[in-house]
């Protein structure tokens, strides 16, 4: 017996302007009918998992235990198109085999956009 992943689902604030904010980064669908309570983008063409937001009470106070990595043949244009929906930069990486950026969503929670 095993499991399938389903979604990843963020806890937030206003769901459907977080889920605004991530159909504009990844060119996804949100469904219909979204609310500041549940929200969800719909897959794209190459995934079939759904990533769902949804509203909590209590603010974001750490760093998430888990995130989101992008990756871009287009880096720096991408990083600024990132920033210009909203995307806060925290931090640039680079390596002699990688170089990326740890960014934050409107709602403070990381990702990070890794050049490729």
């Amino acid at each position: 017996m095993s499991s399938s992943l389903r979604a990843v689902t963020f806890d937030c604030a206003d769901a459907a302007t977080l889920a605004g904010f991530w159909a504009d980064v990844l060119g996804r669908q949100v469904a219909e009918d979204p609310t500041s309570e549940h929200a969800v983008l719909l897959p794209g063409d190459t995934s079939g998992l759904r990533i769902v937001f949804n509203q909590v009470p209590e603010p974001k106070t750490v760093k998430n235990r888990l995130h989101l990595d992008l990756i871009s043949d287009t880096f720096d244009a991408e990083t600024e198109r990132l920033l210009r929906l909203g995307a806060r930069r925290l931090r640039d990486m680079k390596t002699d085999q990688a170089r990326w950026t740890t960014f934050a969503d409107i709602e403070g929670n990381e990702f990070d956009l890794i050049a490729g």
